[in-house]
């Protein structure tokens, strides 16, 4: 039976480019078991769930699928920065207004939204806390 887990995994690859063979590497584990994972044959332990979570740069609230309620549409805004930057810095071929972009400037986007992502949430908790 398929897990939220093993369908974030597999989301989390496929928004970041990266195939199942160049998962697991970064892993250190066989592609066999990132497909396990992703099929929910296989469950990651607590330190495989943390290195995915270094790997894709998300929290393991985002990986596990946790929502308290209070935070819900904030969290949701934060994994789809999260999602975003992945991809900005891992995606190849990436265009703006024509011009192939380079990694120096995928990475001042990727700043910038951080930035943008890190105002925001600043700005929720003054309207939650006062």
């Amino acid at each position: 039976m398929k897990s939220y887990v093993s369908g974030k995994i597999k989301e989390l690859r496929n928004n970041s480019g990266m195939t199942q063979s160049e998962l697991a590497k970064k892993l250190g584990i066989s592609p066999s078991a990132v497909g396990m994972y992703e099929q929910g044959r296989r469950e990651p332990d607590s330190e495989m769930l943390l290195r995915l979570c270094e790997v894709f740069s998300v929290s393991t609230d985002t990986l596990l699928g946790n929502s308290t309620g209070v935070d819900e549409k904030s969290r949701e805004l934060t994994d789809v920065f999260d999602e975003f930057t992945q991809l900005l810095s891992t995606q190849q071929g990436l265009m703006f207004d024509g011009v192939p972009l380079n990694d120096e400037d995928r990475s001042k986007i990727v700043d910038a939204v951080k930035v943008v992502a890190a105002i925001a949430k600043q700005q929720q908790m003054k309207k939650t806390f006062g």
